[in-house]
């Protein structure tokens, strides 16, 4: 099972932000390179995945679709979860111009835990 697959979204995942806060957080548009690295459970060691932030709301750069539910505050802290299936991943963060990095877990069908840390490509 790729459970770590879906991590990458959860990192970067934006909703609905008031118009002023939605205008600071244009700061991390961009394309953004996530490793995603598991540190407990049974879940696959590690992954790099594309994720696609434009105007405030990130996107997976690769072909799976996952339900995405998270933001980036305008100080770049990042609070989101995202499912696929029956796993389920809470991800907690920080975004600066040109980096990231938190902490992740799962709950669901596997339990897994870790560390993700992000790059601006674009």
């Amino acid at each position: 099972m790729r459970t770590m697959v879906w991590l990458g979204v959860t990192v970067l995942a934006v909703s609905s932000l008031a118009p002023e806060a939605h205008a600071q957080t244009k700061k991390f548009d961009g394309t953004w390179s996530v490793e995603v690295v598991t540190e407990q459970g049974a879940c696959d060691r590690a992954y790099r995945y594309p994720v696609i932030v434009q105007n405030g709301r990130a996107r997976y750069g690769g072909q799976e679709r996952f339900d995405v539910n998270g933001q980036v505050r305008p100080n770049g802290s990042v609070s989101a979860s995202i499912a696929h299936g029956q796993d389920r991943a809470h991800v907690t963060g920080q975004l600066s111009d040109g980096w990231g990095r938190g902490t992740w877990t799962t709950s669901g069908g596997r339990v897994c835990s870790g560390t993700w840390n992000a790059e601006r490509r674009g």
